[in-house]
This record gives structure tokens, C-alpha cells and sequence, in this order.
């Protein structure tokens, strides 16, 4: 059946150890980001026999999927108050900015006879979540009176939202701050968190600042890429995941509508080129299976038209290859489209 997701595992192992062995040589852990996945166990475990040390989601549903397998989870998205009863039992850490969560945290692990681990976040521009840097010592000082929480770590997310890149400045003061919190409060610290995949450039130069200990790698070892600056990596895969599509239909048309054109499905007026006829396959995927604008087809004598909800239309006049309805289109993905094929039920998922 089709649209399918092909995973390597295989690849997806040897991406895991190539970073875990990378990042040892500069004292680092990492963490493998599996919310793009949705944390499917088969390909968690294939992250752990890499070598990563830590799981981490977003989505505490994903981290209960994983419940018995024998590796540290972590909680990245700021825990919900309203899911404080799940996150202390199933997350052994869990990323916090806010002093009322922390003590619900904390009221709920005793409950359960546990410490919970947190990690606070520290907002160094990006402006997503984090405790801005001036107020992080009074944070610290009221956190560490709350029981049945440790604090562990520090840690900083960027480009995810705002695009700041990370670098010497920004990760020497997360570094900075860290190390007067844990002088200042006697803290044990486990973490000292330097962003994900967009800090793995600062890694393979190094230049990541001494003390950084953590990273959260998703898109590195899903796709074989750094993001600050969107690089390939040599030495990882970049075809862990390939998309199948199956054409429905092929035939010759125009390249513009024909009549006024208004809205598409989404809202949005289209515009077209007018390249005259053309041989046009659709495949039976659109946006509500992938982001269209994120395929990119193995054929490279084909290119992408266009998608609706249900349908992507590809524009196969050049291709070497002579397809015919029932053929299959393989793509490989950027991280959006890979994040929405992998959670969308539509599409199915095979390991190979």
C-alpha cells in the first residue's frame, strides 16, 4: 500500500553512532530527538544501539510508548500542568521555565515516591520557551526550596523559532550561567544543554564551548544535516527515510487552469507558469499526508507541480523514465515534510 515511508535502519544506526562517537571525543552526550517519528520503538531502539544515551520527545504519548526500554527519557516541550501526573511517572527529566509547574512536578512525584530531574531552559534570544537570564538566579533560588524535584541541568533551545544562530556568545553565557548557578547553589549538574542539530556546525569545528556537555540531535540524525546553515554532513546518511507515492493518473495538460482563477482549497490564489503542455503524473498524497514543498524526487528530471489535499501533481515531461499509471515515485524529505508524513495515519511506515 501506498504512501509509504522506507526506513534504514541500518543508516539510522550508523547516523546515531557517528554523532555518539563524534560527540564523545568533545565530552558531549546527546540526546536523539524521536518526535518526528512519533518515537516508533523500532527506530528508538535503532537510535540507543547507536549510541545515544538520552530519548527525548515533545509529547509525553510518545514517551509512554517507550516505557520499557532501559534508556533515560526526557521531556523536551515545557511540561502541561494539566499532564504533571504522567510526566514524573514516565519522563526521568523534563525541560521547565515556570516555578508553578516545577512544584506541581514536585507534588506529583512524591506522590509516586520519585525525585523528578529537571532541566531549566534559559531563554538567550530566540524567544521561544526559557527563563530570560537576568531572572534565572531568583528562579534558581526559589526552584531548589521545592521538593520532589532536582534540578540537573541547564539548557537553551535556538533557531527553532526565532532563527538565532548559536554560537561562542550565546553558548559561553548559558555555560556561564550554569556554572554560577551550581557555585552559587551547590547544584549537581548532570546537563549543560547547547541547543540541537543548528549546533552541530560549532561541534565539527570546534567550537563549542568547554563546557557544553549536551546536545539534542532530531534533524542530524534523521536526515544527515546540520541546521544553522542547512549543510549536508559528510559521513551521515541523508536517505534514512524514502516517501513512495503511487500515480493515479498521467496524462498530457495544459500548465495553467483554464478560466478565472480564485482560491485554491487553502485559501491562497495560485500562480503558474505557463510551460505549455504537459505530462503530468498525480500521486495519491497531498498536504494532508506531506508538506509538498519539502519532496524532493529521486528522479531528478521531475519536479512538483503542485499539491492539494489528497493529490500531488508532478510534472514528469522530462524524465528519462517512462512511467505508467501504478508506477511508484520515491522522494527523499526536508524536515517538514518528514515530520508530517511520519504522523500522518495515511501514510505507512516500513523498516528495511
Amino acid at each position: 500500500m501506498y504512501p509509504r515511508v522506507e526506513v534504514n535502519l541500518n543508516k539510522l544506526k550508523e547516523n546515531a553512532n557517528f554523532l555518539a562517537k563524534l560527540s564523545e571525543k568533545h565530552g558531549i552526550k546527546i540526546m536523539g530527538v524521536t518526535k518526528c517519528f512519533c518515537a516508533i520503538p523500532e527506530l528508538s531502539k535503532a537510535l540507543i544501539e547507536g549510541g545515544v544515551e538520552y530519548i527525548a520527545d515533545s509529547r509525553i504519548e510518545n514517551l509512554i510508548k517507550l516505557k520499557d526500554l532501559n534508556v533515560k527519557k526526557v521531556l523536551l516541550r515545557i511540561p502541561m500542568q494539566s499532564e504533571a501526573e504522567l510526566v514524573v511517572k514516565y519522563a526521568d527529566y523534563s525541560q521547565n521555565s515556570e516555578l508553578e509547574t516545577l512544584k506541581l512536578l514536585g507534588a506529583k512525584a512524591l506522590e509516586i515516591g520519585k525525585i523528578h530531574k529537571v532541566i531549566l531552559m534559559v531563554d538567550l534570544g530566540d524567544l521561544r520557551e526559557g527563563i530570560w537570564p537576568e531572572d534565572v538566579d531568583g528562579f534558581v533560588a526559589e526552584a531548589i526550596k521545592i521538593e520532589g524535584i532536582k534540578i540537573v541541568g541547564f539548557g537553551v533551545n535556538l533557531t527553532c523559532y526565532g532563527g538565532v544562530i548559536p554560537d561562542e556568545n550565546n553558548l559561553g553565557r548559558l555555560v556561564e550561567i550554569a556554572k554560577k548557578m551550581q557555585e552559587k547553589y551547590d547544584l549537581d549538574l548532570e546537563i549543560i544543554s547547547g541547543g540541537n542539530s543548528s549546533s552541530l556546525y560549532l561541534l565539527l569545528e570546534n567550537r563549542l564551548p568547554k563546557g557544553i556537555n549536551n546536545l539534542r540531535f532530531g534533524e542530524a540524525l534523521l536526515l544527515g544535516r546540520e541546521t544553522a546553515f542547512g549543510n549536508f554532513v559528510n559521513g551521515l546518511h541523508k536517505d534514512v527515510f524514502i516517501l513512495k507515492a503511487e500515480i493515479i493518473e498521467l496524462k498530457e495538460k495544459p500548465s495553467v487552469p483554464i478560466g478565472n482563477i480564485g482560491m485554491d482549497a487553502f485559501g491562497q490564489k495560485p500562480h503558474f507558469e505557463d510551460k505549455g503542455i504537459m505530462k503530468r503524473a498525480i500521486v495519491a498524497m497531498g498536504r494532508q499526508d506531506i508538506d509538498p514543498s519539502g519532496l524532493i524526487p529521486l528522479d531528478q528530471d521531475i519536479s512538483i507541480v503542485g499539491a492539494s489535499s489528497d493529490h500531488t501533481i508532478l510534472d514528469v515531461t522530462h524524465s528519462k523514465r517512462e512511467y505508467k499509471v501504478g508506477d511508484t515515485v520515491e522522494f527523499v524529505m526536508e524536515y517538514g515534510a518528514l515530520l508530517r508524513a511520519m504522523t500522518s495515519e495515511y501514510v505507512k511506515k516500513v523498516t528495511v
